[in-house]
């Protein structure tokens, strides 16, 4: 029976960040076969999509002199310096060709100001910047958010807590989310969101 008031939010399952990809997640792609499967059980379904200008200040070659996954001070806060990835319009950028994108009820584009990241599904990185999926969600009568996708220690783990501070429940699918686990980053971000009541399945 399907959930009502429930989406299932599916981040960032790329090209990029598939095995391949400009930003791997070891195993990013096993994730795929999972997500379609959970697809059938929600009525709002959500995907977003990391959609970079090339001249974006997140991409290390963008900062002379600069290392990939060195840090840099933004206006905002403290940036990881990435790999270029995600670039507007490349194969990169594309969803996994095994996903099934045409369920979906909105994709959520995030990144696309060159002078400002994007992590999260509901917030850019100056935590005030909104994205506009908090009020389609409320809109459509949505209390509780299931988040999959990649990667489980940034992008998720940001949309599930700005899903927390947006009012709604939030579960995490450990089996259809991957890693990129930067010194001990997962642990850091699963007993994080245990921490702030987001329920780990």
């Amino acid at each position: 029976m399907k959930s009502h008031d429930t989406a299932l939010l599916m981040i960032d399952i790329q090209n990029d960040f598939c095995p391949g990809g400009a930003l791997a997640v070891e195993g990013g792609d096993e994730v795929v076969a999972a997500v379609n499967s959970m697809q059938r059980d929600y009525d709002v379904l959500v995907l977003t999509q990391d959609w970079h200008p090339a001249d974006h200040s997140s991409f290390a070659q963008n900062h002379q002199g600069a290392e990939p996954f060195s840090i840099t001070t933004m206006p905002y806060g403290d940036q990881v310096l990435w790999p270029t990835h995600c670039v507007q319009g490349s194969h990169g950028a594309e969803f996994h060709r095994d996903l099934v994108i045409d369920r979906a009820d909105l994709i959520i584009r995030k990144g696309f100001r060159s002078e400002i990241d994007s992590y999260s599904a509901f917030f850019e990185n100056d935590r005030q910047t909104r994205t506009g999926l908090t009020g389609y969600l409320r809109d459509r009568g949505v209390k509780n958010v299931v988040l999959t996708g990649l990667a489980t220690d940034f992008c998720v783990y940001y949309s599930a807590m700005d899903a927390l501070k947006s009012g709604f429940k939030v579960k995490l699918i450990t089996n259809a989310c991957r890693a990129i686990d930067m010194d001990g980053s997962l642990a850091s971000a699963l007993d994080a969101m245990r921490a702030a009541g987001v329920e780990i399945a």
